[in-house]
Protein backbone atom coordinates (compact mmCIF):
# COMPACT_ATOMS: atom_id res chain seq x y z
CA UNK A 1 0.00 0.00 0.00
CA UNK A 2 1.47 3.68 -0.53
CA UNK A 3 1.40 6.29 1.42
CA UNK A 4 0.78 8.77 -1.87
CA UNK A 5 0.19 7.30 -4.99
CA UNK A 6 -0.49 9.31 -8.42
CA UNK A 7 -0.03 7.95 -12.01
CA UNK A 8 3.04 10.16 -11.18
CA UNK A 9 4.32 9.61 -8.16
CA UNK A 10 4.10 6.69 -5.80
CA UNK A 11 5.46 6.45 -2.34
CA UNK A 12 5.86 3.52 -0.12
CA UNK A 13 3.74 3.58 2.77
CA UNK A 14 7.20 2.34 5.03
CA UNK A 15 9.45 5.07 2.84
CA UNK A 16 10.30 8.23 4.73
CA UNK A 17 10.49 11.53 3.15
CA UNK A 18 11.84 14.82 4.43
CA UNK A 19 9.63 17.79 4.10
CA UNK A 20 12.81 19.50 3.44
CA UNK A 21 13.06 17.37 0.16
CA UNK A 22 11.80 18.45 -2.89
CA UNK A 23 10.01 16.04 -5.66
CA UNK A 24 8.74 17.46 -8.72
CA UNK A 25 6.31 14.91 -10.53
CA UNK A 26 5.97 14.89 -13.95
CA UNK A 27 3.59 17.25 -16.23
CA UNK A 28 4.23 14.62 -19.15
CA UNK A 29 3.54 10.95 -17.96
CA UNK A 30 6.80 9.75 -16.63
CA UNK A 31 6.74 8.58 -13.01
CA UNK A 32 8.39 8.36 -9.39
CA UNK A 33 8.64 5.47 -7.42
CA UNK A 34 9.98 5.23 -3.77
CA UNK A 35 10.49 1.78 -2.49
CA UNK A 36 9.93 0.70 0.86
CA UNK A 37 12.19 1.39 3.72
CA UNK A 38 14.14 3.78 1.74
CA UNK A 39 14.47 7.44 3.01
CA UNK A 40 14.81 10.44 1.32
CA UNK A 41 16.81 13.19 3.55
CA UNK A 42 16.04 16.96 3.70
CA UNK A 43 17.23 18.99 0.39
CA UNK A 44 17.34 15.95 -2.07
CA UNK A 45 15.71 17.53 -5.08
CA UNK A 46 14.24 14.97 -7.35
CA UNK A 47 12.88 16.47 -10.67
CA UNK A 48 11.42 15.22 -13.73
CA UNK A 49 12.83 16.91 -16.39
CA UNK A 50 15.15 16.66 -19.61
CA UNK A 51 13.34 13.49 -21.06
CA UNK A 52 10.75 11.01 -20.59
CA UNK A 53 12.43 8.30 -18.29
CA UNK A 54 11.14 7.38 -15.11
CA UNK A 55 12.93 7.10 -11.50
CA UNK A 56 12.31 4.03 -10.08
CA UNK A 57 14.16 3.79 -6.37
CA UNK A 58 13.91 0.51 -4.87
CA UNK A 59 13.87 -0.90 -1.37
CA UNK A 60 16.08 0.47 1.74
CA UNK A 61 17.43 3.13 -0.31
CA UNK A 62 18.68 6.05 1.32
CA UNK A 63 19.59 9.45 -0.26
CA UNK A 64 21.76 11.57 1.57
CA UNK A 65 20.98 15.13 2.05
CA UNK A 66 21.53 18.06 -1.22
CA UNK A 67 21.55 14.92 -3.77
CA UNK A 68 19.91 15.82 -7.39
CA UNK A 69 18.56 13.26 -9.77
CA UNK A 70 16.73 14.40 -12.46
CA UNK A 71 14.76 12.51 -14.77
CA UNK A 72 16.23 12.89 -17.80
CA UNK A 73 16.16 9.54 -19.94
CA UNK A 74 15.45 7.31 -16.71
CA UNK A 75 16.74 6.70 -13.48
CA UNK A 76 17.04 3.07 -11.96
CA UNK A 77 17.99 2.37 -8.15
CA UNK A 78 18.56 -0.99 -6.93
CA UNK A 79 17.38 -2.23 -3.54
CA UNK A 80 20.13 -1.84 -0.38
CA UNK A 81 22.05 1.10 -1.92
CA UNK A 82 23.57 4.25 -0.51
CA UNK A 83 23.62 7.47 -1.91
CA UNK A 84 25.71 10.02 -0.10
CA UNK A 85 25.47 13.62 0.39
CA UNK A 86 25.71 15.91 -2.15
CA UNK A 87 25.69 13.47 -5.34
CA UNK A 88 24.08 14.63 -9.30
CA UNK A 89 22.56 11.52 -11.17
CA UNK A 90 21.37 13.50 -14.44
CA UNK A 91 20.88 11.55 -17.52
CA UNK A 92 20.58 13.94 -20.12
CA UNK A 93 22.69 16.07 -22.14
CA UNK A 94 21.52 19.62 -23.67
CA UNK A 95 21.98 20.06 -27.42
CA UNK A 96 25.09 22.30 -28.68
CA UNK A 97 25.80 21.67 -31.84
CA UNK A 98 24.17 24.64 -33.58
CA UNK A 99 26.44 27.54 -33.11
CA UNK A 100 23.97 30.38 -34.36
CA UNK A 101 21.34 29.34 -31.41
CA UNK A 102 21.32 29.42 -27.62
CA UNK A 103 22.31 26.05 -25.99
CA UNK A 104 19.09 26.69 -24.06
CA UNK A 105 17.12 27.00 -26.69
CA UNK A 106 18.15 24.04 -28.41
CA UNK A 107 16.69 20.91 -26.42
CA UNK A 108 17.95 17.84 -25.20
CA UNK A 109 20.32 15.48 -26.97
CA UNK A 110 19.58 11.94 -28.05
CA UNK A 111 19.46 9.61 -24.95
CA UNK A 112 22.94 7.35 -24.35
CA UNK A 113 20.04 5.04 -22.24
CA UNK A 114 19.74 6.52 -18.93
CA UNK A 115 21.30 5.34 -15.34
CA UNK A 116 21.33 1.88 -14.19
CA UNK A 117 22.45 1.54 -10.61
CA UNK A 118 21.97 -2.09 -9.51
CA UNK A 119 21.44 -3.53 -5.80
CA UNK A 120 23.85 -2.68 -2.97
CA UNK A 121 25.80 -0.09 -4.40
CA UNK A 122 27.93 2.60 -2.18
CA UNK A 123 28.19 6.08 -4.13
CA UNK A 124 30.18 8.43 -2.08
CA UNK A 125 29.49 12.49 -1.76
CA UNK A 126 29.61 14.53 -4.42
CA UNK A 127 29.88 11.96 -7.36
CA UNK A 128 28.31 12.63 -10.21
CA UNK A 129 26.61 9.82 -12.52
CA UNK A 130 26.07 10.89 -16.44
CA UNK A 131 23.48 9.24 -19.21
CA UNK A 132 24.30 5.66 -20.39
CA UNK A 133 25.94 4.46 -16.92
CA UNK A 134 25.04 1.55 -15.91
CA UNK A 135 26.62 0.30 -12.07
CA UNK A 136 26.65 -3.64 -11.14
CA UNK A 137 25.42 -4.48 -8.24
CA UNK A 138 27.71 -3.76 -5.40
CA UNK A 139 30.19 -1.64 -6.75
CA UNK A 140 31.36 1.39 -5.00
CA UNK A 141 32.17 4.93 -6.11
CA UNK A 142 34.95 6.93 -4.47
CA UNK A 143 33.88 10.54 -3.47
CA UNK A 144 33.85 13.05 -6.34
CA UNK A 145 33.98 10.83 -8.80
CA UNK A 146 32.42 11.68 -12.03
CA UNK A 147 30.86 8.83 -13.89
CA UNK A 148 30.75 8.54 -17.61
CA UNK A 149 31.16 4.48 -18.41
CA UNK A 150 29.57 1.32 -17.11
CA UNK A 151 30.98 -0.08 -13.95
CA UNK A 152 30.84 -3.78 -13.35
CA UNK A 153 29.88 -5.76 -10.14
CA UNK A 154 31.85 -5.17 -6.99
CA UNK A 155 34.46 -2.57 -8.78
CA UNK A 156 35.54 0.17 -7.12
CA UNK A 157 35.87 3.07 -9.23
CA UNK A 158 37.41 6.53 -8.14
CA UNK A 159 38.74 9.87 -10.01
CA UNK A 160 37.64 12.32 -12.75
CA UNK A 161 36.61 11.02 -14.73
CA UNK A 162 36.45 8.00 -12.76
CA UNK A 163 38.24 4.69 -13.47
CA UNK A 164 38.26 0.98 -12.28
CA UNK A 165 40.54 0.94 -9.30
CA UNK A 166 39.80 -2.17 -7.57
CA UNK A 167 37.22 -5.08 -6.93
CA UNK A 168 35.91 -6.04 -3.52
Amino acid sequence: MDQFMSDSLSIHESAWVSEDARIFPSVRGTRIVIGANSNIFEFVVIRCVGGSGDIVIGDRVNINPHCVLYSGNGITIGDDTLIAAGVSIVPANHAITDRTRPIREQGFAPSKGGVTIGRDVWIGCNVTILDGVTIGDGAVIAAGAVVTHCIDPHEIWAGVPARSIAVR
